[in-house]
């Protein structure tokens, strides 16, 4: 079980390096679009779409790497009150039902990049870009973030059973 929760915890850090080369390509984008605004009056038409694009995807796309970091926000004022064991019980239960709810979400993210896909969905914009492709990025950190959250879950189970420290 540790093989799995490792190679999902290397996904997670794969998924943050895409998000990171995302981010640059959005600044990079930005960058152009001031400085053909400001020195030509021209513009890309596209950098406040794309970059739109670039914010969700680095968003979905971090999201496991971020719960395995844990940067998550979490209550611990309760949990620090409480003994260790119980403590990790409650963050067992509450990871384990986040992940049922994450694998609710992944699904209908999927319905929705199959309906784009099917129909054609485009962007209302210039561009016309097809929806599917930044969805699918979307779909695709949520797949990750489901697997850390469901490695998180392993290893807060393990846990409770080694009475080793995780959280």
């Amino acid at each position: 079980m540790n093989i799995v929760v490792k190679f999902i915890n290397r996904l997670s850090n794969m998924m943050a390096g895409i998000s990171a080369i995302i981010l640059g390509l959005m600044a990079a984008l930005i960058l152009l679009e001031i400085f053909l605004w400001n020195s030509f009056e021209k513009t890309t038409l596209i950098a406040d779409e794309y970059s739109a694009y670039g914010l969700a995807a680095i968003i979905f796309l971090g999201a496991g790497y971020c719960l395995k970091e844990k940067g998550h926000i979490r209550i611990t004022l309760v949990l620090g009150l409480l003994p260790q064991k119980l403590t990790r019980i409650i963050t067992f239960l509450a990871t384990a039902l986040t992940t049922v709810f994450m694998g609710y979400l992944w699904y209908y993210l999927y319905l929705m990049v199959c309906s784009s896909f099917r129909y054609h969905s485009t962007s209302g914009t210039l561009t016309n870009t097809p929806l599917w492709v930044p969805q699918l990025l979307m779909l695709i950190g949520a797949a990750c973030f489901l697997l850390q959250l469901a490695a998180t879950s392993i290893e807060t189970f393990q846990a409770i059973s080694t009475e080793k420290e995780v959280l």
